[in-house]
């Protein structure tokens, strides 16, 4: 059984269908949803990490470290679609009310401003309940800025399709299970990880990053995340280029156990856009290979 950050209908419930079409289960936040796979209520969860307009979602970066750990197994990157969904026979010009979530709101902003700007927009508490709401009959909303499925869910119309004022707009999710052997290579993955420094001194962010630069591993994503113990102590979660079984990477994640309080490895899986890393010359796995046999010889020339 599979869980999500619900309720049914929201951008996470699309994002899970791409790839399962079991019945799971919605949760109210989160946190929910990952203890929920903690206490093994369910097997995995999917929720939203990162969106390229807001950046990353913060309730899942720091909760994903707590103990007990969980893992990344896969991830999914869903184009932010926003559809005005409206009660069939609504026509654009019947559209007074308008209800989203805030986060919707300020996606569309620039659209509603120019198609609807006489219309009064309400904001609730997820986009899906606007969808619910505006499919009651006597609702005072005549619309609701929602995904598709939430149209689909509660059998709206879609009056105008894509309506975000980015249409570049992107959110990406990740499926998170309890702590098991990372999936295999694939020549396309990503690596998640969050580092606590010793302490905060001059050079503390320099010596991280220099484990992976040293090493030939870009990095796709790093910020800077409150430990919550103490104002100024932060850790770096941080998104990497190749798997940790990957030599450049295996060696720039031990570099980072040396010199850090502590590594929390989050796992190691097959990135959703199938971008395959270019890696320099002296960091190729044959590279490595050659190395260690290099310095074989070099430890007994007579063998």
């Amino acid at each position: 059984m599979l869980g999500y950050f619900g309720p049914a209908g929201t951008f996470t419930h699309q994002a899970l269908r791409t790839f399962s079409d079991a019945d799971a289960t919605p949760f109210a936040t989160v946190i929910q949803a990952l203890d929920a796979v903690r206490s093994g209520e369910v097997e995995a969860a999917l929720v939203p990490i990162e969106n390229s307009v807001e950046g990353g979602v913060s309730a899942t970066l720091d909760n994903l470290s707590m103990p007990p750990t969980l893992m990344i197994q896969r991830e999914v990157l869903l184009p932010v679609q926003f559809q005005l969904c409206v009660r069939p026979g609504t026509r654009l010009s019947d559209v007074k009310r308008v209800l989203t979530h805030p986060h919707a709101a300020a996606q569309v902003r620039e659209w509603l401003v120019t198609n609807l700007p006489d219309a009064h927009l309400t904001e609730g508490g997820s986009t899906a309940a606007a969808a619910e709401e505006v499919s009651n009959p006597g609702s005072q909303y005549d619309a609701a800025v929602c995904a598709k499925v939430a149209g689909d869910l509660y059998g709206l119309d879609v009056l105008a399709a894509d309506i975000a004022d980015n249409s570049s707009a992107v959110t990406r999710f990740v499926l998170v299970s309890r702590p098991s052997a990372p999936p295999k290579q694939t020549g396309f993955d990503k690596t998640t990880l969050v580092a606590y420094m010793f302490a905060n001194h001059p050079g503390a962010l320099l010596e991280i990053l220099e484990q992976f630069a040293g090493r030939g591993v870009n990095l796709c994503r790093i910020e800077s995340r409150p430990t919550k113990t103490g104002l100024g102590d932060y850790c770096f979660s941080i998104d990497a280029e190749g798997h940790v079984l990957d030599p450049r990477m295996a060696e720039a994640v031990q570099g980072l156990h040396r010199i850090c309080r502590e590594v929390v490895f989050l796992g190691s899986y097959a990135r959703a856009d199938f971008v395959r890393p270019t890696v320099a010359r002296g960091f190729t796995d044959a590279d490595f290979k050659d190395a260690a046999t290099w310095f074989k010889a070099l430890k007994n020339p007579d063998a």
